[in-house]
């Protein structure tokens, strides 16, 4: 079953086209824009099509593809961080809403940051995950370092969408190296569909001067940030560098490889339990027994097996293999004390 998103267009103050798309209902969450973005393809990958799901499920989940990618307008000829933040500005002002959480991923982070310290009164919450405050030629102090930069921004120019499979094990293992094969396949898929090789590495490089150092102080509003222990793309000390920075910030630290967390690993369902935490969401009535001791993946399985799913689509829906989805579901029914799905469905839907 196709996810519902309602997708729209706003226009930046130099007229650029930016594409917006809105999953779910209930307070709003706006995703802050990274580099790897289309959001109607999303819907069918295997690694952001679960992160929709489950950033919809109690809340109006709104996020936009950047300039010169996805659906936005492909051919711009700025893509400079003042140009991103005036795109930034014009989707946040298309939210009626007074007030929403501001989610950040990767970059994105940097610029809710940015959009957060200037406009403490429309944002509620502020999530930044494997975030930074100074992008890789900002941060860097020695030649090594700056010719590092340099040569990640010549390897996507050379090597961006190519079927080559080096170049596509490259960037895959920067991002998910924990991935699946499907799920790497997907990632090099999501290159050619995304954005040109030029946009792709223009935007790195504009990416790397990031410096929103003297920022975080500024930020007044609740403040999570989260960090993967060996994240391959963004250092670990950089995250518990803006956690220091952020007054009050709440930092979790997680014990995964990857970039962008993919279901099925422990850190998943840290993440998103300590999210809902953080926001104070609360399950709907009903979908998990109580006293059932289910993990947040099993509930999660069976919160799907009440939507009347079978294994083969939970599958797809969670990034999962269909093994691994029937392992859980025999589990679920073990710990229910049932014998059958009908009885599970029952018992969710009765307690």
């Amino acid at each position: 079953m196709r996810l519902h998103q309602d997708i729209a267009f706003c226009t930046s103050e130099d007229g650029t086209r930016i594409a917006t798309a809105a999953c779910g209902s209930g307070p709003v969450i706006l995703r802050a824009p990274h580099w790897l973005s289309h959001v109607t393809y999303d819907l069918d990958s295997p690694v952001w099509r679960p992160w929709v799901e489950a950033m919809s499920r109690h809340h109006r989940y709104v996020r936009y593809d950047p300039r010169g990618c996805g659906l936005s307008e492909r051919h711009c000829a700025d893509l400079s961080l003042a140009a991103w933040h005036k795109d930034f500005e014009a989707v946040a002002d298309t939210i009626q809403e007074d007030r929403f959480v501001l989610f950040g991923v990767s970059q994105g982070g940097s610029l809710a940051i940015d959009y957060a310290a200037r406009h403490p009164e429309r944002v509620s919450h502020l999530v930044l995950f494997n975030t930074y405050a100074e992008g890789g030629r900002t941060r860097a102090r020695t030649d090594a370092e700056r010719l590092e930069a340099e040569t990640m921004v010549n390897f996507v120019r050379i090597g961006w969408g190519r079927e080559n499979p080096a170049f596509c094990q490259f960037f895959t293992n920067l991002f998910i190296p924990g991935g699946t094969p499907e799920q790497h396949r997907w990632w090099g898929d999501l290159e050619r569909e995304t954005a040109s090789p030029e946009v792709a590495a223009e935007t790195l490089r504009q990416m790397q001067g990031i410096d929103v150092v003297d920022l975080c102080p500024q930020i007044r509003v609740p403040t999570l940030v989260v960090s993967c222990r060996n994240d391959m793309r963004v250092p670990f000390e950089e995250g518990t560098k803006v956690a220091a920075l952020v007054p009050g910030a709440v930092f979790v630290p997680l014990d995964s490889a990857n970039h962008v967390l993919i279901p099925g690993e422990p850190a998943w369902e840290v993440f998103h339990r300590e999210l809902a935490d953080f926001l104070g969401d609360t399950p709907p009535a009903g979908a998990v027994p109580r006293d059932a001791g289910l993990t947040a993946a099993e509930a999660e399985v069976l919160h799907l097996m009440a939507e009347g799913l079978d294994n083969r689509t939970i599958a797809g829906r969670l990034g999962k293999s269909e093994k691994t989805v029937r392992n859980q579901v025999t589990v679920v029914l073990s710990k229910l004390g049932v014998h059958s799905r009908a009885q599970a469905i029952v018992r969710a839907l009765s307690d």
